[in-house]
């Protein structure tokens, strides 16, 4: 029988990174470090969902144009994994972010609006890299938050 281990990641003692996924977000989104992608994704890693186009990506240097248009256009984003499931060679995280839109890296002019969205990312780990990994991320409230889009109405 297998067993899942679900974490709320703020109740974890303070250590490192309990996941790659974890230092994936601290040191690639929340710290722009180019030099963590290299190390941490599979040269021929793929990543599925990536983009505001729903693309994929395979490899560090197809990732890092998509790395640099988003912190072009959220200097100062930070990431939260709010919790996180691992279960053999995968892992799950919910991560929340917070970022100020500063840049037209999205071809988007500046707002100085402040964003906040949600999503979930899944990695499959082997030799310490991400192999692969699917994103499901909420571009459409990011876009409605930058004034692109119109606002949803609330449901009644």
């Amino acid at each position: 029988m297998k067993y899942l281990l679900v974490v709320p990641y703020a109740i974890i003692p303070a250590m490192a990174y309990p996941t790659i996924l974890h230092r994936w977000f601290e040191e690639v989104w929340s710290q722009g470090k180019e030099s963590a992608v290299d190390e941490l994704l599979a040269r021929d890693g793929i990543i599925h969902k990536l983009d505001e186009a729903g693309t994929e990506t395979r490899g560090p240097e197809e990732f890092k144009p998509f790395l640099r248009r988003m912190l072009a256009a959220f200097p100062d984003m930070r990431v939260t994994v709010e919790d996180y499931v691992e279960q053999g060679d995968k892992v799950a995280v919910r991560w929340s972010a917070q970022m100020t839109h500063h840049g037209d890296g999205l071809g988007i002019l500046a707002t100085g609006r402040t964003v906040s969205i949600t999503g979930m990312s899944f990695g499959r780990i082997s030799n310490g890299q991400i192999q692969e990994g699917w994103n499901n991320w909420d571009v459409h409230s990011m876009l409605e938050q930058v004034g692109v889009l119109p606002k949803t109405p609330p449901t009644p």
